[in-house]
């Protein structure tokens, strides 16, 4: 059944055109990612689905007795509502005790725990939160959502994840986060020069799929220029219009003269422009931090080497921005010692483009024109190519002559980021903070940025919950835990989760009463063996004497074993890649004694980690071929 269909709609902003007789169609249980680069007109097309904005041109119709919720990019709340009265105001339509108890519930869950707690008092994180919960506290036929993991940590976002996938009804959302692309939607619909392309497929099949659109687009253009240059040689001999054949090929040849090439989608360029880097880098010795009774930061140390590529991750509000501007010396600590090296220059991209021109650095003016903005930075800069202008700069970052003397106040939320983006590069740092970029980044931004990040001759330090964005950037994570506790961990994103969830599972076993035990055999001689809480055994395929089964009692896997069961070959195969590199990178230390140590140290760790899960997968496979024989 189709719930809501846009025909035809065009939609300009003064004399840009956003959509051009675009066509969008939405089914029954469809999860549909809208992507495309800033500007494209991804949000607005949102809001003519939700009915918010209606289409200069063409037709909008959905089915009867269909019930919408939308999720803005940037919800509206008043100044002195509290939690509860912006709930019941967002479904002033529904019943307000069945309202406010769901809302309750789900707040709870999320962290929200002072109902009558104003809105002005919340975090970005906690402003988040609070509208989903306005969206998905009464059910809906189709939920519409723009950017939803914007400022979510990493567990509400898996939070959300499971939502939508339970989610029976329709979905329709903008977000840059691959890894939740993949997870969730079932089709994806493409922006492009005003049109909609879609591809039923998620994330990784879209790829695929637009290769192939392209390639056939490409051969397509490249045959009727052929054909072309053929008819080009009939006109020029003199052809006349004598007959109808060949008046049809004449209007034939103007057809396709007429029409457009074939153009590729353009792509923002980013060329790697930084400073040199001394020796002295950036040096955090026992730095804390606490507002009020609130201590973000206790004794926190840590040495910055050249090309660095460090990732923060922690619960919304931990402490990780300011952190981050401790770094940058906009804040100062309230303890401990930096040392920032005389050739260290800071290029800060902050989560929030600030709106107030106090606050100085990351001010932006909506009613300067883009390229005042980024002359206010410089007017040349140096790059691998040259020296380039700031109108070149600009055209690489998409925005065109006639864009750059617009005003920035004209701009979406995604190209004032890029253009924000632009100036912090511009100012040529050789130690990059990036707080939260992929914020409101478009995709194809965020993969021309992270190959930027590849090729950057300096430090890179990124706060971000964006887990793909994190994996293909950072070598080292940092996690802030409990008790102010701030965790080092060597990887990626996928690195840090398996070593959690390796946490996790032991700490489960120890509950479980899974532990060691001596058991003595015939022969006398100790033999080690698991002991689960159910009382089988197994000898994990020592000599001796196994011990009786229960009488009429089945062996079976627990709960636990079965679990671990299904997922322990992953975990051993990422613990063995994770030694390959810690090999890679030693031999690369070798002259390097302090941090051979500790990557020594660190191998050690990983080794005994994987002799653990080993010895746990014999004892699996062991139990599993005597519940197969039974």
């Amino acid at each position: 059944m189709n719930l809501i269909s846009a025909t035809n709609i065009t939609k300009s902003f003064s004399e840009k055109k956003t959509l051009d007789e675009a066509s969008f169609f939405l089914e029954e249980g469809e999860k549909v990612g809208i992507i495309g680069i800033n500007g494209t007109g991804k949000s607005t097309l949102l809001k003519i689905l939700a009915g918010i904005e209606s289409p200069d041109k063409g037709q909008v119709t959905k089915a009867s007795h269909v019930v919408i919720k939308y999720l803005h990019q940037d919800p509206l709340f008043y100044e002195d509502e509290t939690v509860i009265e912006y709930i019941l105001r967002e479904n002033r339509d529904v019943t307000a005790h069945d309202v406010e108890a769901i809302a309750k519930t789900m707040m709870t869950k999320l962290g929200i725990l002072d109902f009558d707690q104003k809105v002005s008092t919340l975090s970005g994180g906690q402003r988040k939160r609070l509208a989903l919960v306005a969206v998905m506290v009464e059910k809906s036929d189709i939920l519409i959502l723009d950017e939803p993991t914007n400022h979510l940590d990493n567990s509400m976002s898996d939070w959300l994840e499971e939502q939508l996938i339970k989610y029976r009804g329709a979905v329709i959302m903008v977000t840059h986060d691959r890894y939740f692309l993949d997870s969730i939607c079932n089709r994806i619909d493409e922006i492009d020069k005003g049109k909609i392309y879609s591809y039923k497929a998620n994330y990784s099949g879209f790829l695929e799929l637009k290769n192939e659109r392209e390639d056939i687009l490409i051969a397509s253009d490249r045959k009727r220029k052929s054909i072309l240059r053929n008819e080009l040689k009939w006109v020029q001999r003199g052809a006349r219009a004598r007959s109808t054949k060949q008046k049809a090929r004449l209007i034939r040849y103007e057809d396709m003269k007429n029409q457009k090439d074939f153009a590729e989608d353009l792509r923002v360029e980013m060329s790697s422009v930084a400073s040199r880097l001394g020796k002295t880098t950036v040096e955090l010795t026992n730095v804390c931090k606490a507002y009020g009774d609130k201590v973000l930061i206790k004794d926190f140390s840590y040495i910055f080497l050249k090309n660095d590529r460090i990732g923060f991750l922690g619960r919304n509000g931990c402490g990780k921005t300011t952190l981050m501007k401790i770094i940058a010396g906009r804040v100062p600590p309230d303890r401990g010692e930096i040392v920032i090296g005389q050739t260290v220059k800071i290029g800060y991209y902050s989560q929030e483009i600030e709106s107030n021109p106090a606050a100085g650095i990351s001010y932006m003016n909506p009613k300067l024109r883009v390229i005042d903005y980024i002359r206010e930075t410089a007017e040349f800069v140096q790059t691998e190519e040259g020296t380039i202008t700031a109108s070149a700069m600009l055209e690489r970052f998409l925005f065109s002559g006639k864009e750059q003397y617009s005003l920035i106040e004209k701009l979406s939320g995604g190209e004032k980021r890029r253009l924000n983006l632009l100036r912090v590069l511009m100012e040529a740092p050789n130690v990059l903070i990036l707080d939260e970029p992929t914020n409101d980044l478009d995709i194809a931004t965020l993969t021309i940025l992270e190959d930027y990040i590849d090729h950057f001759p300096g430090i890179v330090i990124i706060v971000s919950h964006d887990r793909y964005f994190l994996d293909r950037t950072v070598r080292r994570i940092f996690s802030f835990e409990g008790e102010r506790n701030i965790r080092q961990y060597e990887g990626g994103y996928t690195d840090y989760a398996i070593h959690k969830e390796i946490e996790l599972l032991q700490t489960q076993s120890s509950d479980n009463g899974i532990g060691r035990k001596k058991i003595e055999g015939n022969t006398g001689v100790g033999k080690t063996a698991e002991v689960s809480d159910r009382g089988n055994l197994s000898n994990l395929g020592n000599s001796g004497k196994k011990r009786e089964k229960p009488r009429e009692r089945k062996l079976k896997f627990s709960y636990q074993e079965q679990k671990d069961y299904d997922n322990i070959e992953e975990e051993v195969s990422a613990l063995e890649e994770k030694i390959k590199y810690l090999d890679a990178e030693i031999l690369k230390q070798a002259r390097d004694f302090v941090k051979l140590n500790e990557l020594t140290k660190e191998k050690d760790i990983v080794e005994e980690k994987l002799s653990e899960r080993m010895e746990r997968w014999m004892y699996l496979e062991d139990l599993k071929s005597q519940i197969d024989a039974q």
